[in-house]
């Protein structure tokens, strides 16, 4: 009796644990069960700028998702996975440089105004980053530096040029970005004494024995912006260090900027207590940007004081296309390290071709592609400039997406300036890249997810067609329609 006793107890504390377990196990499943968040029903609101059209960034439609159902391979699609994320946002803005600042000066006071909320305020396109030069680059009036030739100790130091200008304007673009500003600094050419050809204008390079030399020149003039009440957020080592140009220029090898940054560079700044200050390397095109991150980013010493790495978009003067993969290459090989997007423009100003919408596309195409291959934040050139597309002091004339007739009083928005727009009006600093797809080549999509949790998706249509398309995020989906040559900005 008792061994039976024993048995069904035992029989019992078994079944018991089974039941336990089968229950535990459940519990673990409904604990990692990912739960789809479904966008049936939630509102949606449509942005255009279109071509041959009056809209620019005009509100075109508000509708509401409905239960999504399988895509057909005869349908546009647009393919949105919120649970999938990716980079950071940190912004989007331009360059004030002593052309910009100079064509400012020469408007209104109301059409300075119009100019600021135009760019850097919520009812213009909400801009918050700033570069600008350390001392002179070709856009401006003529070559300068911030101490008398010579001066190797930088006793000479000021930068009472800048505050001509340059800082005022900078200031007031300041007080409207707020606390998101993002204000970092490059330079085109050490002074002439400092270099091979001893001179700021075609190329040359930095000479060794000046390397301490110019690496205090960055402190002073973090030091000195900052004492302007402008918080310096970092610098640019060079501005496209592998290209001699008629202007201010300075070529470094990958090893020589490497040896700077690692020698000179970072242990002076965090000597002087800027090691809080992001350190940007190669700021030149995306054709050699591998090369360099492999050079540099494989030195433990150099990569530590390496936030990331800038880039531009003019390595299509082969004729080539732009390297988009090159970027993807140097996200999967240093996940820590950030691309950043440091100067865009259409070259070759025309002032009969401000409405050319091909010169907005480029932007376009550039920015989705560019987010998309992990870039955080975009910087565009020039803010401002005036009808001949400067002042430039070697005639290297370009476009902005905002000119001024300095003759006319007149402010000139061209298509560049509202397809920027569809990104930096509605896509905050600290969102996050979320997972976006297209079923056709027809159209390009990027999409980010701001920290309140709005979604913002942007489509682009290069062609001349009108198309029909599905926006489908999780379960829900909405049909909609984009213009020939067009850009919408899809909030939800």
């Amino acid at each position: 009796m008792i061994k039976k006793s024993i048995s069904i107890i035992t029989l019992l504390l078994l079944i018991t644990s089974c039941n336990n377990s089968k229950e535990n196990n459940t519990e673990v499943v409904n604990k990692n069960q990912k739960i789809t968040k479904s966008f049936t029903n939630k509102k949606v609101a449509i942005y255009t700028t279109a071509k041959d059209t009056e809209l620019r960034l005009s509100l075109t439609d508000e509708i509401v998702f409905t239960k999504s159902n399988q895509p057909k391979e005869t349908e546009v699609s647009v393919f949105v996975n919120p649970e999938k994320s990716f980079q950071e946002f940190l912004g989007i803005g331009g360059a004030i440089t002593d052309a910009s600042s100079e064509v400012f000066s020469k408007l209104s006071k109301d059409k300075q105004d119009e100019f600021l909320k135009a760019y850097y305020s919520e009812e213009g396109i909400n801009y918050n980053i700033i570069r600008t030069s350390i001392h002179s680059s070709d856009f401006g009036l003529g070559s300068h530096t911030y101490i008398e030739e010579g001066d190797v100790d930088l006793k000479t130091f000021s930068i009472e040029k800048d505050k001509q200008k340059r800082i005022p304007l900078i200031k007031k673009a300041q007080a409207l970005i707020k606390e998101d500003l993002v204000f970092y600094a490059s330079p085109w050419s050490p002074p002439a004494f400092m270099k091979s050809n001893n001179h700021m204008l075609q190329g040359g390079k930095l000479l060794p024995k000046y390397y301490q030399a110019w690496a205090n020149y960055f402190v002073k003039f973090i030091k000195a912006y900052e004492e302007e009440g402008i918080p310096v957020w970092g610098v640019t080592i060079q501005n496209e260090p592998m290209a001699v140009q008629r202007w201010e220029s300075c070529i470094y090898t990958a090893e020589e900027e490497r040896d700077f940054l690692k020698n000179n560079l970072g242990p002076t700044f965090e000597k002087n207590g800027f090691a809080d200050k992001n350190i940007v390397v190669w700021d030149h095109n995306r054709d050699l940007i591998s090369h360099r991150a492999n050079t540099i980013f494989e030195d433990k010493e150099a990569m530590k004081y390496a936030w990331g790495i800038g880039f531009h978009w003019y390595e299509t003067w082969t004729g080539g296309d732009p390297k988009y993969d090159n970027l993807k290459n140097i996200k999967e090989s240093f996940p820590t390290k950030n691309l950043l997007f440091t100067e865009g423009c259409q070259e070759k100003f025309d002032a009969n071709e401000y409405q050319r919408w091909s010169n907005a596309e480029r932007y376009g195409n550039s920015m989705i592609n560019d987010f998309n291959s992990g870039t955080v934040g975009w910087t565009d050139w020039n803010i401002l400039l005036n009808e001949n597309g400067g002042p430039n002091h070697v005639q290297n004339f370009c476009f902005a997406p905002i000119h001024a007739n300095t003759q006319t009083n007149e402010l000139i928005y061209t298509p560049s300036y509202y397809y920027i727009g569809h990104f930096s009006k509605f896509i905050e600093k600290g969102a996050v890249r979320i997972s976006t797809t297209t079923s056709r080549s027809t159209i390009e999509s990027t999409s980010f997810q701001n920290p309140n949790g709005t979604i913002v998706t942007v489509i682009m249509n290069k062609t001349n067609n009108k198309i029909d398309y599905n926006l489908i995020v999780n379960d829900s989906e909405i049909s909609l329609v984009i213009e020939p040559h067009a850009m919408q900005s899809v909030i939800y």
